[in-house]
């Protein structure tokens, strides 16, 4: 375990980060050119937007129940991405009842579709909860502080908004809707809100029907204004398998005439679709956008526009690109999104996120160049992880990578556990759990969690501790462990070193299940079956992401 204090340097970490450059993944060719996707991780549902500078590109995504909420990306040329903040330290601040529902996971539910825009001189996001309504939350600077969210519109079904401020000042709100909520869905809606955005003014006015079409499911909706059209971009046809709309129309209330602009075609690239279109001081258009790639998620694309025609045809002739040149830039920087820690900083890496509201009794950053993650105590009738709310995650960065992490584990008593997983609807971990004054290395599966399904375990090894206290009061036994799990082809296989040169295998190649909307997240669990001790922990000293 390093000694680590916080230093000069440590603590400079709070305001400069070094720029993160992947070992697994890198879209930037270097000569160039950038190869899709420009970020090979799950950020569902991507919006973009441009600031004043003109090359200042920010990014938002939908998070669902996991906190902090909507994070934000920033990027110099839409090819290098970087995570510079969340604009949600929770999800809903400042309603106890609410910020209560989450301390739970309560998966799928929470941050759905958002989107991101620049309007006079402050950045704002919106997005639909399909259970509370339309939120929104603003800034004047995306990497710092954002201020406490705002109900726009209360109710259920409201999903996949994005406003549009005209130039006569009004503004006007697209969404969607979700079938799980109204039992209606495949319709876009147009209503106005007042000028500062904050409330609706008018009742909503359906502008789009894909019923019965071959538009099913269109969702997702972007709002823009070109040229005096009025523009609705939206996905339609199914996640995996579905294709870009572009619609157009003199007034906002419609009727819009509508084309697909981008489909998969002949290309491996399936569903391409919902995102956001971004015009760049250069003169160039270009189109973020998602491709469900299951297990891994939905990843991150970019694709070239041409207006040539009076439509935004995307890709090459409407069919997304795997190679192709820069947009231009005066950058030349390559950065990516963070993966590996050393856990150094006093502050949480960007790229973790808890499975819920964070709660202190979770887990904190260590003065010892650690972080701390106490066991969980699961209720009387568990049967899996699945409610779960303290587990540390990140996405996963690549097809193919492989995270090691050296940790200790201080147990206090019988029934703790904690470990290394692969966290999804199926679930891997391998886990230390304490069996008398032994530790048991258990491999742990789960097929079904959200339906209750119980898990099983293999006994893989029997660990003698490695420290124990030496104290009378309330002392705790230490095992000393590096755990790794590799991904390949969607599947994942653990092993585990005590000396962190030599690994053995900790069973076989296990198929990896995306989440609840979201794909599959590695990191860390702690859990305690025992209602009546005092809390153990996990005390992670570093997790590299290698290839």
């Amino acid at each position: 375990m390093k000694k680590t204090m916080l230093s000069l340097l440590a603590l400079c970490t709070l305001t400069v980060s070094a720029q993160y450059k992947s070992q697994v993944w890198s879209p930037d060719n270097g000569d160039g050119t950038y190869t899709n996707p420009v970020i090979n991780a799950d950020y569902s549902d991507p919006d973009v937007c441009v600031g004043p500078s003109g090359e200042d590109y920010y990014m938002t995504a939908s998070s669902f129940q996991c906190a902090p909420g909507l994070p934000i990306l920033h990027s110099r040329d839409l090819v290098n991405w970087e995570i510079v903040g969340y604009a949600l330290k929770e999800l809903y601040t400042g309603d106890k009842e609410k910020v209560e529902h989450f301390m739970e996971p309560r998966h799928g539910e929470g941050v759905w579709a958002p989107s991101i825009r620049y309007h006079d001189g402050e950045y704002y996001i919106y997005w639909g909860d399909p259970d509370y309504g339309v939120y929104m939350v603003k800034t004047k600077d995306p990497a710092g502080e954002w201020e406490q969210p705002v109900c726009v519109i209360e109710g259920k079904g409201m999903i996949d908004t994005t406003p549009l401020w005209d130039e006569d000042g009004r503004c006007y709100l697209v969404n969607g809707w979700a079938n799980s909520r109204g039992k209606f869905a495949s319709v876009l809606c147009v209503r106005e809100l007042n000028k500062e955005g904050t409330k609706a003014i008018s009742n909503p006015v359906i502008v789009f029907d894909g019923n019965g079409t071959e538009n099913r499911t269109c969702e997702g909706p972007k709002f823009y204004k070109r040229d005096g059209w009025y523009w609705i971009m939206c996905p339609a046809g199914g996640v995996p398998t579905g294709f870009q709309l572009a619609m157009r129309s003199k007034s906002p209330y419609g009727p819009y005439e509508h084309k697909i602009v981008l489909q998969q075609g002949k290309t491996n690239i399936n569903g391409p679709h919902q995102g956001g279109w971004v015009h760049t001081k250069y003169g160039e258009d270009w189109f973020v956008h998602f491709q469900d790639k299951e297990a891994y998620g939905r990843v991150v694309h970019l694709n070239p526009v041409d207006w040539s025609t009076g439509w935004p045809v995307m890709g090459k002739k409407g069919e997304p690109v795997t190679t192709y040149k820069k947009p231009k830039s005066s950058s030349n920087v390559i950065v990516n999104p963070a993966e590996s820690d050393e856990f150094n900083a006093p502050t949480l890496g960007l790229q973790w996120q808890w499975h819920a509201n964070y709660h202190q009794f979770y887990g904190m950053p260590t003065a010892f160049g650690t972080m701390r993650i106490y066991t969980h105590k699961l209720s009387s009738d568990w049967k899996n992880f699945w409610e779960v709310p303290n587990m540390l995650l990140q996405k996963t960065p690549a097809d193919e990578f492989t995270a090691t992490t050296k940790l200790r584990f201080t147990s206090k008593a019988d029934g703790q556990v904690g470990g290394l997983i692969m966290m999804g609807i199926n679930y891997q971990a391998l886990l230390l759990k304490r069996v008398g004054r032994e530790f048991q290395l258990v491999l742990v599966t789960c097929n079904q969690a959200d339906k209750r399904k119980p898990q099983q375990e293999e006994l893989i090894a029997t660990l003698k501790p490695t420290a124990a206290d030496k104290i009378d009061y309330k002392p705790g036994i230490h095992e000393d462990i590096y755990l790794r799990l590799t991904v390949k082809d969607s599947k994942v296989k653990f092993s585990y070193s005590l000396n962190g040169k030599k690994y053995q295998e900790a069973g076989n190649w296990l198929p990896m299940k995306e989440g609840k909307w979201i794909g599959a997240k590695f990191g860390y669990v702690s859990v305690d079956t025992n209602p009546n001790t005092d809390k153990g922990w996990i005390e992670a000293d570093w997790l590299r992401v290698t290839k």
